[in-house]
C-alpha cells in the first residue's frame, strides 16, 4: 500500500463492463535504466505558472486522494488493485502542487508487483465507496512509456457532507509499473471551478516526463 502524507489527502478500487472502451496497457521492450526516486523532484518544474508544491509526509494511496481515506470497498473488488497497488510504503517518495487547475500529486515507491495480467482489460468501469463518498471510475487511454506497464483511470467522486449537500471532483490518475517501481500521477480536479482545470492529457504527459526523470 502507499504510505505518504499529503497536503490534501485520498484514493481507489474496483471493475467494469464490456461496453465500455479498454484501458491501453504498453510495455515496449530494450534496456531499462535504473530507476533514481530522488529524481521525482525534478518535474515539479512541468507544473503550470503559480502553483504552491509541498513534499508528501503521509499516507498518500490514490484512493486517499480521490476522497476515499483508507477505508474504502471497490465493485467488482479484483479492479481495486489497480488504484491502489502493492507497494513498499516506507520507500515512498513525492510532492503535491495546488493552484487554481486543481491539485496535482505524484509519487513513487519500491514494489515487486506487476500489473496483474487480464485486470486492467476486465475493468472497464467500476465503482468505489467509503462513508458518505461514492465514484465510478473508468479506465482510459494510458500513454505508452518504454519498457514500462502503464494504466490510466478518470474517477467521478460525490459525496454527502453535513445537510445533505453534495460535493462533486473529478480524477486522472496514471500508474506506470516501471523497474521494481510503481509511480502514479493524480490531478484531482473540481468540475465547479471558474478556472480552467488540468485534464487527463496533463496527467499523461506529466506521467511520461516522471518515468523519463526517473530513470536519469
Amino acid at each position: 500500500m502507499w504510505a505518504m502524507g499529503a497536503t490534501a489527502a485520498l484514493l481507489a478500487a474496483a471493475c467494469g463492463s464490456g461496453e465500455h472502451p479498454q484501458p491501453e496497457v504498453a510495455m515496449s521492450p530494450g534496456a531499462t535504466p535504473r530507476i533514481n526516486p530522488a529524481r521525482i523532484d525534478r518535474v515539479r518544474h512541468d507544473l503550470p505558472d503559480g502553483y504552491e508544491v509541498a513534499t508528501l509526509t503521509g499516507p498518500a494511496r490514490p484512493p486517499a486522494l480521490w476522497g476515499f481515506g483508507t477505508q474504502w470497498s471497490a465493485e467488482p473488488p479484483q479492479c481495486g488493485q489497480l488504484a491502489d497497488p502493492a507497494v513498499d510504503a516506507a520507500s515512498a517518495k513525492g510532492w503535491s502542487g495546488s493552484g487554481t487547475g486543481g491539485i496535482v500529486y505524484v509519487v513513487v515507491a519500491e514494489s515487486t508487483a506487476g500489473l496483474a495480467p487480464g485486470v486492467a482489460e476486465s475493468c472497464g468501469q467500476w465503482t468505489l465507496s467509503a462513508g458518505q463518498a461514492n465514484g465510478t471510475v473508468t479506465m482510459t487511454a494510458a500513454p505508452a512509456i518504454e519498457n514500462a506497464e502503464t494504466v490510466a483511470m478518470a474517477t467521478v467522486t460525490t459525496t454527502v457532507v453535513e445537510g445533505g449537500t453534495e460535493t462533486h471532483s473529478h480524477a486522472d490518475t496514471v500508474t506506470a509499473y516501471l523497474d521494481g517501481h510503481v509511480a502514479f500521477v493524480s490531478v484531482v480536479t473540481d468540475p465547479g471551478s471558474p478556472h480552467p482545470q488540468l485534464d487527463a492529457a496533463f496527467a499523461n504527459g506529466l506521467m511520461v516526463k516522471t518515468a523519463a526523470a526517473l530513470r536519469g
